[in-house]
């Protein structure tokens, strides 16, 4: 992601006190730019945001209307109506279809104060994720979306509520993200749609999405500061005990980098690079091992994976490293010459971009996990 904003120049007058009205400059923030490759339209990025910041002129609380789905996952529900829900800024709605939504997995149902027709003054329009993104989505939801939309509402996806949005047509042609699990998913169903897989949330003004579940307390103090400042969006979090700030193009902590393979004529290929990590591989060294021509290998291994053999090798490196930090007390110094990723310096530039944050940020996000090991590890294929 990219922000098409100036560097933020008044942060101590547009904090003086909390509910104040901040100035449209925003501190480390992610947006679309002006200019968003070829997918740049009058609906998306600046325009947007200008489009939105004149509704929120408005003298009447900010008006919250929060969309439960059926299957709607009660986590996420949780997070939209506690942090909207007792905030003075806002004034919060829960609404459903037919006033009720089902809660997956445990034979429970929640009944709302409205129906659809709760969605008709909102500012700003929430929809928490749900359990079944085949489940079809109504028509009168559908339809409640995009009358929201057209007349200016924001909208908000949490995690699988963006394939909602996708429905409704408001995704095409901007960047958007949904939880990992689901993002090729939401790629391969609505193509239009320019899916940020790696990334925690995407604003694009008018429309915001976000990946999965706790991403939407990231995203929600995000609106917070973006409509009243960040004197406002630190006490919330302070109240919910939850990191003030994430940035949106910090990427998700998938399971890992590496795609899986859909076949296995070069799997003993990866294997041995996975026993080998630490050696300088090049394409040459593979495809020799391989016996093939480096075109050829190049090409088989694009049709197995999706990327290409170095690609792929680099992912690799990267998913042992994180290995390693998430389990070991091995000194950051050390990353490098245990996985293949060279330098400290080349170590810190592949974190920074696959994962979004350096390795002593990496670590630090999972100090509060029991390490597993205590010890230092040694070099594969050493």
């Amino acid at each position: 992601m990219v922000d098409d904003r100036a560097p933020h120049r008044g942060a101590r007058d547009g904090e003086a006190r909390i509910g104040e009205r901040p100035h449209r400059e925003h501190e480390d923030v992610v947006h679309v730019s002006r200019t968003y490759g070829h997918l740049a339209r009058a609906n998306s990025g600046l325009k947007a945001h200008h489009r939105y910041d004149r509704a929120m002129m408005s003298k009447h609380p900010h008006r919250v209307a929060v969309l439960a789905l059926p299957g709607v996952i009660p986590l996420e529900l949780g997070i939209a109506a506690e942090i909207f829900g007792r905030d003075p800024h806002y004034h919060l709605t829960v609404c459903a279809e037919g006033r009720s939504a089902s809660l997956p997995g445990s034979g429970l149902t929640i009944n709302t104060p409205a129906g659809l027709e709760g969605l008709k003054r909102a500012d700003t329009l929430i929809i928490p994720g749900y359990e079944d993104v085949d489940a079809t989505v109504s028509a009168a939801v559908l339809d409640a979306i995009r009358a929201a939309h057209a007349r200016g509402a924001r909208l908000v996806s949490i995690c699988t509520a963006a394939f909602a949005l996708a429905a409704a047509g408001v995704l095409d042609d901007r960047p958007a993200t949904t939880h990992w699990r689901w993002t090729a998913e939401l790629q391969s169903r609505y193509p239009r749609i320019d899916v940020l897989p790696n990334r925690l949330f995407v604003d694009d003004g008018d429309v915001l999405t976000s990946a999965g579940v706790t991403t939407g307390i990231d995203l929600s103090l995000h609106l917070i500061r973006r409509d009243f400042g960040s004197a406002a969006a630190n006490t919330r979090a302070r109240g919910l005990v939850a990191p003030p700030q994430r940035q949106g193009g910090q990427a998700q902590f998938i399971e890992r980098l590496m795609p899986d393979a859909s076949g296995d004529q070069l799997g003993s290929l990866r294997d041995w690079m996975l026993e080998n990590l630490v050696l300088p591989l090049d394409l040459v060294t593979l495809a020799t091992r391989a016996h093939m021509s480096r075109r050829t290998l190049s090409r088989r291994f694009r049709e197995e994976t999706g990327v290409s053999p170095m690609a792929w090798l680099a992912d690799a490196r990267i998913d042992r490293a994180r290995e390693i930090l998430e389990t070991t007390t091995e000194p950051v110094e050390n990353i490098g010459r245990l996985t293949g990723l060279g330098a400290p310096v080349s170590v810190r530039a592949a974190f920074h971009r696959r994962i979004g944050i350096s390795p002593k940020e990496y670590r630090a996000v999972w100090r509060g996990s029991s390490m597993s090991v205590a010890g230092r590890v040694p070099a594969r294929g050493g």
